[in-house]
């Protein structure tokens, strides 16, 4: 039985009812948690019992300390499927959390919630893109692939970059394959150890290398290795002792150079597979990373509309106004309709999380990211070489925070995409037009390519404020149109 199905077997999980249960008896042992992690869970937990709580009329649910569970399970929303909408999201947004958490209390949980998910709605998206997370997590890399594959099937549009995660864990499955085979070639003697349990094998082996015997020391390490893979043990323990082995290796006096170039180089990139993918174009189809001075001059003396994700510009019939700017700005997941929208996108503004748009042709993008090591990791794994004639070097990584130096103390949420671009606009003051088309914060709700649309409105920014701020800079304001200059 693997590991995961010892878990299923462990948790359960498929009926809704049940799943809400887990879900109950799980905030309980979460109060008083001094974790930010679980904390948050402890968050979506509460919001998910409001959800199943309100998800039928009181009047008409059963008495008793059920009802909660048991209204849960007969929404009217979708009662085929045994599973309201907002249930879903609800759940979704808990196994999330769960797995951002990644211990294996919260592990066992996202599992329910993925069981069930998958058990009343076969085709969800995020259901399938949430199950093959999850098995990473536990390290079933080819389930996790199989469940890739079914999202990537389901969607037209692979905001998420699921199809290079796959070429990626495929890669390293291929390059430690590689690898443990190139070490049973140099350690023949690996193989006589190879059958014993691992954990003992290797024991082992680091006894004869605390002594000195490395002669020894090695074809148990290897052999415990080997055993590993024919195990199908989870991934991070095959790469912790793969690391550690060849940590150990390499002190080693008089090692092979060769030989153990070799294997650090298989291990190398097996481990950059995992992290990245495949990297088909280092250069990004040559793309000319700009600083703030460049993409100053970028726009100096331009005119510059920004263009909402909101509802209201996706029924403005303004497409015509707004190809007349200069230049348009558009953000994160935008969705293009001629009429309304206008067709140009000369600046495109995005969060680093996701991979929305990335493919479009632009002029310029500006990729945003509190975190520079994270930032960099999205670069490198979701920029699409050829997409873009320019890129925002780290200077314009963060423009509020790091040009504005405004921290959490003068600006406690964390600035939207379209703020940090305003913002940036406003500071560089060399636009004699700057408009703001259809903002207003999402009032009428959200417009965006269609696998988007199921983002939530996230409540860590200050939509508030960020009007605010707006407000008190507006020259003119119009029912589609704000003009700061």
């Amino acid at each position: 039985m693997t590991r995961v199905q010892n878990r299923r077997a462990r948790a359960g999980g498929g009926e809704p009812d049940d799943c809400v249960r887990a879900c109950a008896v799980h905030s309980g042992k979460l109060v008083g948690s001094l974790d930010r992690r679980r904390t948050e869970l402890a968050e979506q937990l509460r919001k998910l019992l409001v959800v199943s709580s309100t998800s039928q009329p009181a009047a008409s649910a059963p008495a008793g300390a059920g009802a909660l569970l048991k209204r849960a399970v007969k929404g009217a929303a979708t009662p085929a499927s045994g599973i309201s909408n907002e249930l879903l999201d609800a759940l979704l947004a808990v196994a999330n959390k769960a797995l951002e958490c990644g211990y294996d209390d919260e592990l066992d949980l996202a599992l329910v919630i993925s069981d069930t998910v998958l058990a009343q709605r076969k085709n969800s998206r995020a259901g399938w893109r949430l199950r093959a997370r999850l098995l990473e997590a536990l390290g079933d890399e080819d389930g996790a692939v199989e469940a890739y594959e079914r999202y990537v099937a389901l969607t037209d549009d692979d905001g998420f970059g699921v199809r290079a995660r796959i070429a990626g864990l495929r890669m390293a499955s291929e390059k430690e394959r590689e690898l443990l085979a190139l070490l049973r070639r140099q350690c023949p003697r690996a193989t006589d150890f190879a059958r014993g349990p691992a954990t003992e094998v290797w024991a082992e082996g680091l006894a004869a290398h605390a002594l000195g015997d490395w002669t020894e020391a090695e074809p148990r390490l290897v052999g415990a290795l080997l055993r590993l893979a024919e195990e199908d043990a989870p991934v991070a323990d095959r790469q912790e002792l793969l690391s550690q082995y060849l940590d150990l290796r390499t002190a080693v006096p008089g090692a092979d150079l060769p030989e153990l170039t070799e294997a650090l180089a298989l291990y190398a990139e097996q481990r950059r597979s995992r992290m990245r993918g495949p990297v088909t174009d280092p250069t990004n189809g040559g793309v000319r990373w700009i600083s703030l001075g460049e993409f100053r001059n970028q726009v100096a003396g331009k005119s510059i509309c920004l263009i909402a994700n909101s509802g209201r510009v996706g029924s403005s019939s303004m497409g015509a106004e707004i190809d007349d700017y200069d230049l348009v700005v558009r953000f994160n997941s935008y969705k293009i309709d001629p009429k309304h929208t206008g067709t140009r996108t000369d600046i495109h503004a995005t969060i680093h999380k996701h991979g929305f748009n990335w493919d479009k042709q632009v002029t310029t993008r500006l990729v945003f990211g509190g975190i520079s090591g994270d930032w960099k990791w999205s670069l490198r794994n979701r920029l699409v070489p050829g997409a873009q004639t320019c890129l925002g070097d780290e200077s314009l990584r963060w423009p509020v925070r790091n040009i504005g130096k405004l921290g959490a103390d003068v600006w406690s949420g964390i600035p939207t995409t379209g703020f940090n671009m305003l913002w940036l606009l406003d500071f560089l003051d060399v636009s004699p037009t700057l408009d703001l088309i259809g903002f207003d914060f999402y009032e009428s709700g959200a417009y965006r390519v269609q696998e988007a649309m199921k983002l939530a409105i996230t409540s860590v920014h200050e939509y508030t404020s960020e009007k605010e701020w707006v407000m008190q800079r507006a020259q003119r304001v119009t029912d589609m149109r704000i003009s700061l200059r």
